[in-house]
């Protein structure tokens, strides 16, 4: 199989990821406060935003990577 096959494919699995979870959200710990052996931490849940136009635009490659890869040349 050829690479750029496997790439489109990586392409349109990313892509499609991406259109269905908007982005990741992740949990932290931060000290808040410390005195001694006393410590404070807040929990704080953080988000990695996927813009939708990112997704299609990597589903768009993708597709368009195969298309070309697998396509077949006149007189060949």
């Amino acid at each position: 199989m050829k690479i750029s096959i496997v790439i489109g494919i990586l392409l349109i699995v990313l892509g499609v990821i991406a259109l269905a979870y908007h982005g990741i959200t992740y949990t932290t710990h931060e000290k808040v406060f410390q005195f001694g052996p006393l410590e404070a931490t807040q929990k704080k849940e953080k988000t990695i935003a996927f813009p939708p136009l990112l997704g299609g635009a990597a589903l768009a490659a993708g597709i368009l990577m195969v298309v070309i890869s697998t396509g077949r040349r006149p007189g060949h």
